[in-house]
């Protein structure tokens, strides 16, 4: 028998890790098909083939003989981004929002040298901060300036926005706002809110700080729910792309909004999390069957895929 906490939560319908693991990921994502996600330059292509923007890309650095050429890439460039291509949850990546003669400064105050830049980067290219601990190659790319929409509730950084897709339909939502914990970054393990977000209006409803359910940003003191995201519709189109883009079946889209460009595709993720269902009050594994049960020629296009989830999710 099953015990009655884990009965109650199978009730309503919650996605637990063994299952998600099991008979979603398993069944849905292709091994082969890994590859195309966990490399972020190999995304930024598969994009620009569908006609999804991402952020403009600067440079790569591939391996350790390059590192020299950090210095042409961001000589004219008061602002930009260096990430690893295969990290994972934020780690590794440095936001540079201003310089001055000597040093640069990041989106949370910190000062670094270019000196200290160069260790950093080789850094990313020995694996630190890697899926797997492999070597690594470092991604120079545009600072996002983000639309003005979530500042109430935003300690600097950038926030961003996570779409769980399954068979391609977007099946649940949330926007990761950054806080004094997080350092000001989008990472809910790191202390960021995650607010979830009505499918159909695009509207952000409940929010989870570290595993509470919360109403205010701790550190603005302003309400987080209410918010109406711009470009909705777009932004569900482009995450139900990623089913044309990588063949898998259940994967996260996560978006930024830019003031000047709208939407981007940061990257995606073939083993999103589940804290999403905090924050939305709601179980994906009862949108998975839901998805399931509609009639296969419902999602024959990302447009039908989209129209289908605000109808039923």
């Amino acid at each position: 028998m099953i015990p009655h906490p884990f009965r109650r939560l199978q009730e309503t319908g919650v996605l637990g890790m063994n299952t998600r693991n099991a008979e979603i990921i398993m069944a849905k994502n292709p091994r082969s098909r890994f590859p195309l996600v966990d490399n972020k330059v190999v995304t930024k292509e598969l994009a620009a083939l569908q006609g999804i923007p991402t952020p403009e890309m600067y440079g790569v650095i591939m391996k350790h003989g390059d590192v020299k050429r950090l210095d042409s890439i961001i000589r004219d460039r008061d602002s930009f981004v260096v990430k690893p291509a295969r990290g994972s949850g934020g780690s590794g990546i440095v936001l540079v929002k201003e310089r001055n003669e000597t040093d640069l400064i990041t989106e949370s105050g910190r000062t670094i040298t270019i000196t200290g830049l160069r260790y950093h980067v080789a850094d990313i290219l020995s694996g630190v901060f890697s899926l797997e601990g492999h070597d690594d190659q470092a991604i120079i790319e545009a600072l996002i300036h983000p639309d003005d929409i979530f500042t109430p509730v935003t300690y600097r950084g950038v926030p961003d926005i996570r779409v769980v897709v399954y068979r391609g339909v977007p099946i649940m939502a949330m926007v990761r706002l950054p806080t004094a914990a997080s350092d000001g970054k989008a990472n809910l393990h790191g202390g960021a809110i995650g607010a979830g977000i009505d499918l159909a209006r695009g509207l952000t409803i409940t929010a989870v700080h570290r595993s509470s359910i919360v109403t205010h940003h701790p550190d603005t003191g302003n309400p987080v729910s209410g918010i109406n995201v711009p470009h909705w519709e777009e932004m569900l189109l482009m995450a139900a792309r990623s089913l044309e883009m990588t063949g898998l079946g259940y994967i996260g889209a996560d978006m930024v909004i830019d003031r000047d460009r709208g939407p981007l595709l940061l990257e995606l993720n073939a083993r999103p999390g589940l804290a999403i269902q905090m924050a939305n009050r709601a179980g994906l594994l009862k949108r998975i069957r839901q998805v399931d049960k509609a009639p296969e020629d419902t999602f024959a296009t990302p447009e039908k895929r989209v129209e289908w989830a605000r109808k039923n999710l």
